[in-house]
């Protein structure tokens, strides 16, 4: 027969403490160190392990985090997500991760879906931030945004996209890149994402000609995407806003016998650890991911545990200089 599982109260048997004082040590709440651990000594000698279904009936709290992902097709979303996931494990909770796919109508219903199934809170890099839903659902459920802002949120990690798309153009442009081409997963039912409006003025003010193409972060769609455009009038440089879709177009200048940064120049927006690897080594934008995940956890704990002022930080970019980027002849 399975052994059955120890209770809360044989614990505060075994330790002559109340139950209540038992949880509060378990927890790490309102008892001094040497209680904590004789409490936590004597529940691993019996075995014991807090009940989740009990402790969220008790609590009202399932201890579960949402962490809603635009497209797991992109490296970076998915080191993202990986980096999110074990730092709510540090604070004790866990993350249900959910996929987008791009595509802003399942973003819509997923995030819903979260809600009812009632999580704690939700992560979320938006496809579409300004849809009218996320009103609506940051009332019933702490929602943290990592990218983009959304109105109504208990916090956000938002990019400071001006600078960096300003830091990759002047970078083209100081190479001498006048006609630059920009691969973007924006679709043209989300026009309006701070990123892609910043580089139609950024160009306007540095005197560019750019030519906006969008491109998934899957690499067979990134490849076809830039397959197609290098096939064409060839732009002298391509700016991606992912290091995704950059190596979509590594793949493709190679299927069309191209040299980067010889033939083409590229630019990633992101840079994923891959990056520095390809040969030559992506130039691209860092955002530091390690300090958007220590915000984003930290946020949505406090949240999720009632915190009621909102908090807002700012992503500042920082421009990753490798050799993929040549001196326009």
């Amino acid at each position: 027969m399975p052994r059955k599982r120890a209770t809360i109260r044989e614990v505060a048997q075994a330790t002559g403490l109340s139950p209540a004082a038992v949880s509060y040590a378990l927890r790490g709440l309102q008892v001094s160190e040497e209680t904590m651990e004789r409490v936590r000594a004597a529940a691993a000698e019996l075995g014991y392990e807090a009940d989740p279904i009990a402790r969220a009936l008790a609590s009202g709290r399932s201890g579960m985090i949402g962490v809603l992902c635009g497209s797991l097709e992109d490296l970076w979303q998915q080191s993202l997500a990986v980096g999110i996931s074990r730092g709510l494990r540090e604070k004790e909770r866990y993350a249900l991760i959910l996929d987008a796919v791009g595509d802003p109508g399942r973003e819509r219903a997923l995030a819903r879906q979260l809600r009812d199934q009632r999580v704690d809170g939700l992560i979320v890099q938006p496809i579409d931030p300004a849809a009218e839903f996320w009103r609506e659902l940051c009332e019933s459920v702490p929602v943290v945004a990592i990218g983009d802002s959304i109105a109504g949120t208990a916090g956000e990690v938002v990019f400071d996209n001006r600078r960096g798309v300003t830091l990759a153009l002047e970078h083209l442009r100081s190479s001498g890149h006048r006609r630059i081409a920009v691969l973007t997963p924006t679709r043209a039912s989300t026009p309006d994402r701070p990123a892609d409006v910043h580089v139609t003025a950024e160009a306007d003010r540095l005197g560019l000609d750019i030519e906006v193409v969008t491109a998934s972060h899957g690499l067979a769609a990134a490849t076809g995407a830039a397959h197609e455009l290098l096939s064409g009038k060839r732009p002298s440089a391509v700016f991606c806003f992912a290091d995704s879709i950059a190596y979509g177009v590594y793949a493709a200048a190679q299927e069309l016998g191209l040299s980067i940064p010889g033939d083409v120049s590229v630019m990633g927006y992101d840079d994923h650890p891959m990056s520095g690897l390809l040969s030559p080594g992506l130039t691209t934008v860092d955002w530091d991911i390690d300090g958007i995940v220590r915000a984003a956890v930290r946020l949505v704990a406090a949240a999720a545990d009632g915190g009621a002022r909102r908090r807002r930080v700012v992503q500042r970019p920082m421009l990753r200089e490798r050799s993929s980027v040549a001196p326009l002849s």
